[in-house]
């Protein structure tokens, strides 16, 4: 049965979107992942992944259209299948509601064809504004509520931040469109839910909302009324709002969830001691606060060790008694979710081959102590790689290509992504236009988009666009290793440690400095000497650093 695809919302403050590029056409075949078209926002221009499969049957705007979000894009369906009904219906659908989806605020907080159902039994009235669950990412299904920064019967205005929301890439703050008294919460804390689904209510002070929600959860779309019914308990299923258990809140957009800090839950710590906390790269919530009420100030962050809080947590793992058959299960979160979707992706889509070569690293060591040697500069020989695979990439621009069922894409800039591991699974942060940044440059991005994402308030944008992925284990003493591609690169690199080996020189065995680089490479854009030579230029690279200076 064929399916309506509308303009989704890719980022938390787009209103409208325009169409930059179709990557399909009317007739082609559709993979459920397989990228439809590449939607501007008010942000960037990002990616958007069809979660249908069968055949292009219409394209609703063509390439430099703009409309609205929730606006017809395309109509995915069985091949030749008869989609006049549905052309009408959105016809009069527009014809109706274009007055109404004009208005930003409409459009963002409460779809029409989401919450104003075309039913008798159900009408949401003036007063109220339904909020639903947002689309945050590219590739955003559904979400859960980190945090709730206000609870019912807080007053709020249109800029609020409402909640943190863990999407498949991040948790981001949640911003309000409307303002009104929160009279509804319909997902507390850890819970999940798809896009789409009831979050909030918002309206005037003293409203009966039960009406409300009882209408919304009974017209839904049906399928999505089953997916969140096997997800999250549904609204009708929830205590009346104003009897909901929500925790105290403020309005503070950088609170975060605690068990230790304060008995509601919330980190309490002084400003200074937040500043200082991100410019080191701690996370507050692992910090036990000394101050009034357990407030964290500046002399814990100072005196944080995280090497004893590893220990603890280790020890805390094996206590169970012995001899006995223990285990702990613990929830996926979105993003190890979509790290497992984009693994398999890879796995089962590219042809992989790695091709693998050892570095003299002894000029690069003596380059980075006289760089570093420099007032206020500090590089790492990470930074380094960086910059080399950047310039690499320069003179050979089938490594820097992008794969599809159609063509191959070459990408003119280079735009490198930094692996960087944290708590809950891996992100790829993304240098722009790394190839005309210098290394200090490159070391100082590299060091801002590893605290925010250690933090977690990394931005879609941040982490979009790559097209070439470096990952990095040396500093946990792994000689070498093979990363699987970051699609939709066409190459990743994996950096080993820096090992002390016997080498030959000038005829002689020396004690050498050696690093392993390891390129895993999709044989479907890039050939094997293609990517031979690629791993000699980036050798050159590396073991001359002036080269990248000159």
């Amino acid at each position: 049965m064929a399916e309506i695809i509308t303009m989704p919302r890719l980022s938390d403050t787009m209103t409208e979107g325009v169409v930059a590029q179709w990557l399909k056409k009317v007739g082609d075949k559709i993979e459920e992942g397989d990228i439809l078209a590449q939607i501007e926002t008010d942000k960037a221009t990002m990616e958007f992944e069809s979660f249908n499969e069968g055949f292009l049957l219409h394209i609703g705007l063509q390439e430099g259209e703009t409309a609205p979000v929730d606006s017809l894009l395309a109509i995915i369906g069985e091949k030749d299948e008869d989609i006049s009904a549905l052309l009408a219906g959105d016809a009069t659908k527009a014809a109706v509601t274009s007055e109404e989806t004009a208005a930003p605020v409409s459009k963002e907080a409460a779809p029409l064809a989401e919450t104003k159902p075309a039913t008798e039994a159900f009408v949401v009235p003036d007063n109220v504004t339904i909020v639903t669950m947002p689309r945050l990412s590219d590739t955003m299904t559904d979400g859960t509520v980190a945090t709730w920064l206000k609870k019912v019967g807080d007053k709020v205005s249109e800029g609020d931040i409402l909640a943190e929301i863990e999407t498949d890439k991040a948790t981001m703050e949640f911003e309000s469109f409307n303002e009104g008294t929160l009279l509804y919460i319909g997902l507390q804390e850890g819970e999940n839910a798809p896009v789409d689904s009831l979050l909030a209510i918002i309206g005037e002070a003293g409203t009966d909302v039960t009406a409300v929600v009882s209408g919304f959860t009974t017209t839904t779309a049906p399928a999505a009324t089953e997916e969140a019914e096997t997800k999250a308990p549904t609204a009708e299923k929830k205590t009346p709002a104003s009897a909901a258990p929500i925790k105290d809140s403020n309005t503070t957009a950088t609170k975060k969830v605690s068990a230790i800090n304060s008995e509601n839950g919330r980190i309490i710590a002084s400003p200074l001691a937040k500043a200082l906390a991100e410019e080191k790269g701690i996370n507050l919530a692992k910090i036990v606060g000394t101050g009034e009420g357990g407030r964290i100030v500046k002399i814990d962050i100072e005196n944080y060790n995280p090497i004893v809080e590893v220990a603890a947590s280790s020890a805390t793992t094996v206590a169970a008694p012995v001899g006995e058959i223990s285990k702990t299960e613990v929830k996926n979160s979105q993003m190890r979710k979509a790290i497992v979707k984009a693994l398999d992706n890879s796995q089962t889509t590219a042809v992989n081959f790695t091709v693998t070569m050892d570095i003299d690293m002894d000029n690069a060591i003596a380059s980075r102590k006289v760089i570093n040697s420099i007032p206020d500069t500090k590089i790492s020989f990470n930074d380094l790689v960086v910059k080399a695979t950047a310039m690499a990439l320069k003179s050979h621009p089938q490594v820097n290509t992008e794969w599809t069922n159609e063509q191959t894409i070459y990408n003119n800039h280079i735009a490198i992504g930094v692996a960087v591991a944290i708590e809950d699974g891996l992100v790829v942060p993304v240098i722009p236009f790394t190839d005309t940044k210098s290394l200090t440059q490159i070391g100082a991005e590299v060091k801002d988009l590893a605290i925010k994402a250690k933090n977690k308030k990394l931005t879609p944008d941040e982490m979009s666009g790559s097209t070439f992925t470096v990952s990095n284990l040396g500093m946990f003493g792994v000689d070498s290793f093979t990363s699987i591609i970051n699609q939709p690169n066409s190459a990743i690199l994996s950096v080993g440690g820096i090992k002390q080996k016997p080498v030959v020189k000038n005829g002689e065995i020396v004690v050498g400095n050696v690093m392993t680089l390891t390129l895993a490479c999709d044989h479907r854009t890039i050939d094997g000497a293609v990517g031979a030579a690629f791993m000699n230029t980036l050798k050159q690279y590396i073991e001359n650093p002036v080269t990248m200076i000159a």
